[in-house]
């Protein structure tokens, strides 16, 4: 799997994040040019924070990049989380 390989990710951790209770999701504008495409942005079960880009098709959830939030990135949740 690409995200393994590449961001140490785990399917299995990137179905956990769908399930977290303060997750955010957004439209991916930039990238949604031939197909709609979303990030989700949230924990898994072991607190691990992922920023995951997703796009749906034939109503299944294809993750196509999975990788930790940044510092920056995961100040900016814990922030909004916050408020």
């Amino acid at each position: 799997d690409k995200n393994l390989i590449k961001h140490r990710v785990r399917d299995e951790e990137c179905e956990e994040v769908f399930f977290d209770p303060g997750k955010r999701m957004l439209r991916d504008v930039v990238h949604s040019a031939n197909e709609e495409r979303h990030i989700l942005i949230g924990k898994t079960k072991g607190q691990r924070a992922l920023f995951i880009v997703f796009t749906v098709r034939k109503k299944k959830v294809r993750v196509t990049s999975a990788r930790d939030l940044s510092k920056k990135e995961l100040r900016a949740y814990q922030y909004e989380k916050e408020s």
